[in-house]
């Protein structure tokens, strides 16, 4: 039933929600004025180091008490959490419980906002333990009124037992007034446990000893301030209570953070029996003991919990900023070095500031400041030659760097206590230390001869030099002009310039010969390359040039695959595709790409077929088309048809010479390696040329021993020969040396070729590879680039140099398809570089063997 008085409050009901937060913002204003007031108050009393002075002289077992009852109230609290999840109907043991409840309570204890701060930690614990956001609402609210009915409690029972009147900010409370105030907040509390289950609480019995739980953790924590009074009576402790209980509310209503200095001002306010020096002290102490001592330990705690939890995404996070680090702090450390080797020199250009160098005269004798002076520009001089060393990412950049950057910081302060010069110094140092990981390439700093002992003995003779100077001179008192006079006795004028100017030669032959490429190269373990287990997966002829000796190697996975290079110059050049499982190309492509960027190195590919392309374009690397392979189709070669009457005509003119064709195994090829040499020298000879490395083998017995070898005789004399190439899974077969003697039937390497290719068909092989055409194929239009151009010149008219079309025009007659070929290298002058460098190591045909043997020499 309706009755007026209900239809007048439904009315007020929106008025009362409207005016509630702007309420609870006046009293909270109110609150914290009030406060500010207070505080002023005591500040104009009471003087901080007296203040400090009590506080330090409280005694240990004073602090061991509050230290004890402090664990008490918080031990207390933890059953807030216990008896809150069993009344939802969701508990937990008591060690989650705590944990929650411990990080919850003293967040809200330091940060306020106990709804915010207290359930983000209950969130974050309870969470993980399946409780939804409902359930953790719930904890929370429950916990919550436990707390408030042990302030209740608290307050009444202070009230009913303390026996003098109260006296507040100077105003007496009647003992009768305190008696009913205390009577009145106890039938509150009774009224609250026999409604408690309208409101989803625990009924009378549960609300009954949440709230003895929550008098004793209240009177625990009021206890742990007590016992850093000095010398007060027991009779205080329920005024002290009393004061403690309502200091919390007004703490609570300000919203201050902690209630910082308003629970303070409260306290003293409310607990006039007490000295306040003697209250502040103590008030001051129980901050530290009750609050943020266990603040520290619950976010240790709370590091814990989560720290399993976010391990793999703060790895991943860390390692993704790390690479990012890594990636881009060297290009803007660089940038940020240059500008500061520039604001050294304009430094050192402008006059410094008159009161900071009379503050440092007397201190800093005045041929050090000069000396800092020049030592300054050298260092800015210094920073600006190594910003593009640290571009490039070598390592002596770094170390020369980070060792200026620190000087710089020293001579600032020295030359004229320009500290905000060297606090940028520093912290560019700072920040160069972090991205050190970034700075990868080596360098002769740290590999070779020029090494940090050789320049640590380079710095200790100059500087004894220049001390010996100094004492064999009769040196007069210091003076700037000293360095501009020219005259026939100026001995120590002299001796200042010549110790300048081989201070600067050293410093720039030493920064130059540190920043040198790195000769010692790190190479793979080539012990762990099995070579032939590779070569069984190889499906192209020329991976066979691993044979060779003269190739080092990467392997893949398994020894199912390898990559095979070489390194000349600072040019790392990899001979045609990787060997073997596609699938491991692209890890061995880079990590030879790492390797020689470690090292200073470019990359170039030499040879590679279409299917590398991708892989080469993802490296950055750019293309050049090389020329075409011809490969022969064995299943559909034949001697039959007008195209093949140039090969019947060949075959049967040789036949009549007398000319017989045979496979030499492997195994017999000792036996005729004699002949092979003498047939092998007589065609070097007469070709006026010397053996050839890397992109083709070279007349070696071990690597000819290991080949069946094609032979051409006559009479029982070996007049031409060829070693084969042959694919384990009979994919392709080829040849490497094809040599002839002066004398041979016309027509004899036609008839060489035509009967390999009708024996490879016979042995199931697929394909004969009669190996490259250079410049073959590529488009020479005028819109072509200029190297394409270049090479459809020399392809068409070079016949001078090398007979390109020839050789293309030779091999067509056996019906070849014709398949590109690429080489794929860094752009611009580095192009260059590298194809002379490649050139180099094919017309080398020792070199390649003895920079090997170097190169593991250096390694060892």
């Amino acid at each position: 039933m309706t009755t007026p008085l209900h239809r007048r409050l439904a009315h007020l009901k929106p008025l009362a929600e409207r005016l509630a937060v702007p309420a609870q913002l006046a009293l909270a204003a109110l609150v914290l004025i009030l406060a500010g007031l207070s505080l002023r108050h005591m500040a104009a009393t009471f003087h901080f180091h007296a203040v400090l002075r009590d506080a330090r002289a409280l005694p240990v077992w004073r602090l061991a008490l509050a230290f004890g009852f402090t664990a008490a109230s918080y031990l207390l609290l933890t059953i807030y959490d216990v008896m809150a999840l069993r009344a939802i109907g969701r508990p937990l043991p008591w060690r989650s419980a705590a944990l929650a409840s411990f990080t919850s309570y003293t967040l809200s204890h330091n940060l306020g906002f106990g709804i915010i701060t207290g359930a983000a930690a209950r969130l974050r614990v309870y969470g993980a333990k399946g409780l939804t956001t409902g359930d953790v609402a719930r904890v929370t609210a429950i916990a919550g009124v436990t707390f408030w009915a042990g302030v209740l409690a608290s307050a009444a029972l202070a009230l009913l037992v303390h026996h003098l009147p109260l006296v507040v900010s100077g105003r007496v409370l009647p003992l009768t007034a305190q008696h009913t105030t205390g009577a009145v907040l106890l039938v509150v509390l009774a009224v609250a446990a026999l409604t408690g289950k309208r409101w989803h609480l625990p009924g009378p019995g549960g609300m009954a000893r949440m709230t003895v739980v929550a008098l004793a953790d209240i009177g625990a924590a009021c206890a742990a301030l007590f016992v850093l009074l000095p010398d007060a009576a027991p009779a205080l402790y329920a005024p002290l209570l009393l004061a403690y209980v309502l200091a919390i509310v007004v703490a609570l209503v300000s919203h201050v953070p902690g209630g910082l200095g308003v629970f303070e001002a409260t306290v003293v306010a409310l607990c006039p029996q007490v000295p306040a020096g003697a209250l502040l002290a103590a008030l001051l102490v129980y901050r530290i003991v009750y609050y943020l001592v266990p603040l520290a330990l619950a976010l240790a705690l709370l590091l814990r919990h989560e720290h399993a939890r976010w391990k793999r995404p703060a790895g991943l996070a860390l390692k993704a900023g790390e690479t990012m680090i890594t990636a881009l702090a060297p290009r803007v450390i660089a940038l940020v070095v240059f500008l500061g080797g520039g604001v050294l020199l304009l430094s050192g250009a402008t006059p410094a500031l008159p009161e900071r160098m009379a503050a440092i005269r007397g201190v800093v004798p005045l041929p050090f400041v000069e000396a800092s002076q020049i030592a300054a520009s050298l260092v800015g001089t210094l920073l600006l030659i190594l910003a593009p060393a640290l571009y490039r990412r070598l390592d002596a950049a770094f170390l020369l760097t980070r060792a200026l950057l620190l000087a710089g910081a020293v001579f600032s302060l020295a030359k004229g206590l320009d500290y905000e010069e060297a606090l940028t110094l520093l912290a560019v140092a700072g920040v160069l230390q972090l991205a050190r990981k970034g700075f990868w390439r080596r360098t002769a700093l740290t590999t070779d001869v020029m090494s940090v002992n050789w320049v640590l003995a380079i710095v200790a003779t100059i500087t004894l030099v220049i001390v010996i100077g100094y004492f064999t001179q009769t040196f007069p008192a210091y003076r700037g002009s000293l360095w501009w006079k020219f005259a026939w006795s100026g001995d120590a004028s002299r001796y200042m310039r010549a110790s300048f100017a081989t201070a600067v030669a050293t410093g720039a032959f030493v920064v130059l010969a540190l920043l040198r490429p790195s000769h010692h190269w790190a190479l793979p373990d080539e012990a762990a390359v099995d070579v032939d287990a590779a070569l069984l997966h190889a499906t192209r002829s020329e991976s066979m040039l691993a044979l060779t000796g003269d190739k080092l190697f990467l392997a893949g996975p398994h020894s199912r695959s390898l990559l095979m290079y070489q390194v000349r110059g600072h040019s790392w050049i990899v001979m045609g595709d990787p060997v073997g499982e596609k699938a491991d190309w692209p890890d061995l492509l880079w990590r030879l790409r790492e390797r020689a960027d470690a090292n200073q190195g470019r990359v170039l590919l030499y040879q590679v077929t279409p299917d590398v392309l991708p892989i080469a374009i993802d490296m950055g690397l750019q293309l050049m088309k090389y020329g075409e392979e011809a490969r022969v189709d064995l299943a559909h070669f034949s001697l039959d048809g007008p195209t093949a009457r140039p090969l019947r005509h060949a075959m049967r003119r040789v036949e009549r010479e007398g000319a017989e064709f045979a496979i030499v195994p492997a195994a017999r090829v000792p036996a005729i390696m004699a002949e092979l040499r003498a047939v092998s020298d007589e065609w070097l000879h007469a070709k006026g040329q010397r053996e050839k490395s890397f992109s083709v083998g070279r007349f070696d017995e071990a690597y000819i021993a290991r080949c069946d070898v094609a032979v051409v005789r006559r009479e029982g004399v070996i007049v031409a020969f060829a070693n084969l190439w042959k694919t384990a899974g009979r994919e392709e077969l080829s040849v490497d040396l094809m040599r002839h003697r002066a004398e041979v039937p016309y027509g004899c390497m036609d008839f060489l070729f035509t009967r390999l290719m009708l024996w490879g068909r016979q042995e199931g092989y697929s394909w004969f590879n009669l190996g490259l055409a250079p410049l073959s194929g590529i488009e020479a239009r005028r819109l072509a680039p200029t190297w394409a151009r270049a090479a459809g010149m020399l392809f068409r008219h070079g016949a001078a140099f090398y007979g390109f079309e020839g050789l293309r025009n030779y091999k067509e007659k056996f019906a070849p398809v014709w398949e590109p070929r690429f080489i794929a290298s860094p752009g611009g002058i580095a192009r260059g570089r590298a194809l002379l460098d490649l050139q180099a190591l094919i017309g080398d045909s020792r070199g390649a063997a003895r920079l090997r043997g170097s190169q593991r020499r250096s390694a060892s």
